[in-house]
């Protein structure tokens, strides 16, 4: 079985090429889209920015105002300072620097809080009342009481960092002093940078949903067309086409490939487009914010990826193999379950069974090793993030105790590890998925590219089907399917109006042949046909396809009733007159033992014998009314005595038409008006059964042949 999955394009740029200008009809929807993909990816880089500019509101709006308490300390200190000078003045003293009792007067010069303090709270009474007056902060009065409260803490710190340690004793300020220190949220810019970053969110999501919806439109659009195109190319593709490519390989450029095509690309463009703006915006992004913290998350990225490159590129040739493998298991099960039969029959049970067990126990240890490395890819991208989280953690910890950033960064670089480490994964996810959109691209444009049938727009002769008299001549017809060999060397013949015609010979001899030129599947090398004296080069295929009917060795019944298989392409007929067929081919004893009759449901399956197929065929072909028949090998499937009742069917059929019957059992033909035996791409006799008997040539050897034991 092929696995197309880590298949690869022979030519990825040319064919992404290929399939981008095939895309020209959504060009504007796709720029749309790629535009809608940037823009989200891009809001996506900027919101951890401004959720840092949240998170500090908050976070400044639950701690105390540092910077007012400091301010309060620098008025009463002040407002004490200029007190005292005034005082001082006033007082017309000799020695300012002295106070009344002796002591100095020289805090305001002092460079420790703690000295300034004691000496403030150690001035007598009657000074302090002097120099302590009320003051207001903020709207605030702070009365002299409560600026000697508020000495009177300060002087029991002793520790350098005076305001931290005040603000664990908040609760034993005054009144005044903690209503001016008290958190308190700034609900205004808090509301502001609130709605900017859920717009920005929201626009986020819209630009993606509209994204997603524009590209799935695109892809499902892209595959529709894309099917259309192969639908069309198939009429237009000469049967060469068909005999040397498999059915199924074909089947699969229409629905694996094309499927495959539209439902990736799509993806793959818009996750490059996505995760390369995510990837380069929030390195910008980091460094915007804060160098340090940027270096610190992809140096702790960094180092996980590289162990994660190591792994996949041991795991790779693992999983090469597995698929490798299960090619094998998957080919050794079709052939032997294909030949059941044969293996019951000839005992190989054993051997088959040996055989699936090697290839199995290969394929688990493949699948062994490559899971085992796959399977630890996503624990180390787990701790690839979380040792990022980890190291921005510790690092914006320090420098928020250094003053250096402020908590709201640390929350904007946890979001930015993960904007960081994600897409490096997807880009190389969505490269993968394109080297498969461009393997299967190239298959279905293989198929695109194939030569067509020439061009008939300029025939203008047409043979009409009610008027045609049935004669054909073959002239001097020299074919063949390879230029470098020629199956048909020179084939004339004349046919008359309703004659009989059957053509035999061995395997090989060209029967068939003639019959595909005759109907214009494929293109004379040399020579011409005429019907009714006009060449089949002047005629367009359409025309001589409606002139003929076709009875096939090859069965087929297309899924549906037992009636829409009778009257396809012809739906005029009543079901009296598809009973009369059917009664004249000997196939209604059959259509009358299913449930539903004529509406009983059938299909290309095992569900009836390969015979009562070709008597439905048979009987599809003598409802369509057509001046020519042709019957290749048709009674081949069925037995010797429904052989004799399609005989007889046929010779009605054949009655006032041209008839060409090709058959390897010669019994069917003896009453043929003309028979051309056939060998090695030449006519080699032609007559009757009885003449052609009595010569005692090729077809009498071929005849006699039947009856030798």
């Amino acid at each position: 079985m092929h696995n197309r999955n880590n298949e690869k394009s022979k030519d990825f740029i040319g064919t992404m090429i290929k399939l981008f200008k095939n895309l020209n009809r959504w060009r504007y929807l796709l720029i749309i889209a790629v535009l809608f993909a940037f823009s989200a990816a891009i809001l996506s880089t900027i919101a951890p920015n401004r959720l840092a500019g949240v998170t500090d509101v908050i976070t400044e709006g639950i701690k105390p105002n540092t910077e007012k308490l400091e301010q309060v300390s620098t008025e009463i200190f002040k407002n004490a300072t200029d007190n005292y000078t005034e005082y001082i003045f006033k007082s017309h003293l000799e020695d300012a620097s002295v106070f009344p009792d002796g002591s100095k007067a020289s805090f305001n010069d002092n460079t420790n809080p703690e000295d300034s303090i004691k000496e403030l709270l150690e001035l007598p009474n009657d000074i302090k009342k002097k120099i302590f007056t009320d003051i207001e902060v903020d709207g605030v009065t702070i009365t002299t009481k409560d600026q000697l409260e508020y000495l009177a803490l300060m002087s029991t710190i002793t520790e350098d960092v005076q305001t931290d340690n005040l603000l664990q004793k908040a609760e034993e300020l005054p009144n005044s002093i903690k209503s001016l220190i008290e958190p308190k949220m700034n609900t205004d810019e808090l509301r502001t940078k609130a709605i900017i970053l859920g717009i920005i969110y929201l626009l986020n999501s819209l630009f993606g949903y509209a994204e997603g919806i524009i590209m799935a439109y695109v892809g499902i659009g892209y595959a529709r067309k894309l099917r259309s195109d192969i639908s069309r190319k198939i009429n237009k593709l000469p049967l060469r086409y068909f005999d040397s490519h498999e059915a199924g390989d074909i089947l699969s450029r229409v629905t694996n490939d094309v499927d495959t095509i539209g439902i990736n690309i799509s993806d793959a463009v818009t996750s490059l487009v996505t995760n390369i703006t995510l990837f380069i915006g929030s390195i910008v992004m980091m460094f915007v914010t804060n160098w340090i913290m940027a270096l610190t998350a992809i140096a702790s990225s960094i180092i996980g990826f590289g162990l994660s490159f190591i792994l996949l590129k041991i795991s790779q040739k693992y999983f090469v193999q597995r698929q490798k493998e299960l090619g094998n298991l998957n080919g050794h099960i079709e052939e032997i379950y294909s030949g059941h039969s044969v293996v019951k029959s000839y005992n190989g049970e054993t051997e088959a069974l040996k055989e699936f067990n090697k290839i199995n126990d290969r394929l688990f240890e493949c699948n062994r090793k490559s899971q085992f490395l796959s399977g630890i890819m996503q624990p180390i991208m787990g701790f690839i993030g979380n040792f990022g989280y980890v190291m921005v953690c510790v690092v914006g910890a320090l420098l928020v105790m250094n003053d250096y950033i402020t908590f709201g960064v640390i929350v904007a670089f946890m979001i930015y590890v993960r904007l960081f480490t994600n897409p490096l994964s997807r880009i190389a996810q969505a490269l993968t998925t394109l080297q498969s959109v461009g393997a299967a691209g190239e298959r279905v444009f293989e198929f695109l590219e194939e030569k067509e049938l020439s061009d008939e727009s300029s025939l203008t002769e047409k043979l009409d089907k009610t008027k045609v008299k049935g004669n054909i001549e073959f002239k001097n017809i020299k074919f063949g399917y390879d230029e470098n060999k020629t199956i048909i060397k020179d084939f004339t013949a004349s046919v008359k109006s309703g004659d009989k015609i059957a053509i035999v010979g061995p395997t090989g001899a060209g029967k068939t042949t003639m019959v595909n030129l005759l109907m214009k599947f494929y293109e004379i090398n040399d020579g011409d046909i005429l019907i009714d004296g006009v060449s089949i080069k002047d005629l367009t295929r359409e025309n001589i396809h409606e002139l003929f009917v076709m009875v096939l060795q090859d069965t087929w019944l297309f899924e549906g009733t037992v009636r829409d298989n009778l009257i396809f392409n012809n739906k005029k007929i009543s079901d009296d007159e598809l009973w009369k067929v059917c009664k004249n081919v000997g196939v209604d004893h059959f259509i009358k033992t299913l449930p539903k009759g004529l509406g009983a449901s059938v299909g290309d399956n095992n569900s009836i014998s390969s015979g009562q197929k070709q008597l439905l065929t048979i009987a599809r072909g003598m409802i369509e009314d057509a001046p020519f028949l042709i019957l290749d090998e048709a009674t081949s499937n069925v037995d010797t005595r429904t052989e004799e009742l399609v005989q007889k069917a046929m010779d009605k059929l054949c009655e006032g038409r041209t008839s060409f019957i090709i058959a390897h059992r010669l019994s069917t033909i003896k009453n043929a008006d003309l028979i051309l035996v056939m060998n090695e791409g030449n006519i080699v006799e032609q007559g009757t059964h009885e003449t052609l008997l009595k010569k005692n040539g090729f077809y009498a050897k071929l005849y006699n042949s039947q009856f030798q034991k």
